[in-house]
Order: structure tokens, then sequence, then C-alpha cells
């Protein structure tokens, strides 16, 4: 069976921690992502400065952070927020597991005890504001189009 070929647009459990402290802490040269994961690893063992060099320099390949030079070293910032990496890893994760199919996704979730009728109630109040919002905005948006005109 053929490996499937990762995309850029996937994150490896690494690199998706350093995206993480970038998120949340804003820029950041090498050594204080390093300092930052240090203090999120329970325990763990430091990762050298070099492996999270690399990596940040893997995530700039990939087009995930951009850098810019500050004296001697790089600052690294996202260039994507969670929401686009979130997104794709949820997409990525339906379409491998579940063919595409949110009706499967949603189904295991029940079937795991993972939602329940409480939540699901929830989800459901919670879509219907989105859609609200979605509309208010694209009625928003049609009236600006119709000034301009």
């Amino acid at each position: 069976m053929a490996e499937r070929k990762k995309t850029s647009e996937s994150l490896t459990p690494l690199e998706l921690r350093i995206m993480q402290v970038l998120w949340e802490h804003g820029p950041a040269n090498v050594q204080s992502v390093q300092e930052r994961l240090q203090d999120r690893l329970d325990g763990s063992p430091a990762l050298a400065y070099t492996t999270i060099q690399t990596m940040l320099n893997v995530l700039h390949r990939k087009k995930k952070v951009r850098r810019t030079l500050r004296g001697r070293a790089y600052q690294y910032e996202a260039s994507v927020t969670h929401e686009a990496a979130s997104g794709y890893a949820v997409k990525d994760m339906l379409d491998r597991m579940f063919g595409g199919s949110v009706e499967m996704l949603l189904m295991n979730l029940v079937k795991s005890r993972q939602l329940d009728p409480k939540k699901l109630a929830r989800i459901s109040r919670q879509l219907a504001q989105e859609e609200e919002k979605q509309q208010k905005e694209k009625e928003q948006k049609g009236k600006k189009e119709k000034s301009h005109d």
C-alpha cells in the first residue's frame, strides 16, 4: 500500500506545539520558543535549541511562520491563524477517517458518548446563531454594494 505524502498544510505534533507558543505569545526568537515549550513539557527532557531552530525553519518553508532578522537572531511570527490550522486539521481528519462525511463523524461521537443530547442542543443553538450572524453580514455587504452603485 502506498503511503500518503503529507501536505505542507499538515502540522506534526511538535510543529503544532511550536505554533501554539507563537499563537499564545506572539513573535519570538528560538530561545524564547524553547523556554516556553519547556514550561509546557511537565518534566519531560528539554528540546535542544537546534531542534527548535530546525522546526521553525521547516515551518518557515511551509509558510506557517514568517521570520524577521532582529540583530543576530530571527524573530518568528505565525503567518497562519489557529482557526485556519485547526480548520485544515479537522478537514484532513474528516477526509481520512470518515471519507469526508460529517454525519459519520457525528455518529461516531454519539456512539463513543462524546456527544450527548445536551451538547447537541447547545451546538444547534450555536449553529443557528452563526447562521444568523452570517446572514446579517451578507445583508450588510449587499447594502454597501448598492450604495456604491
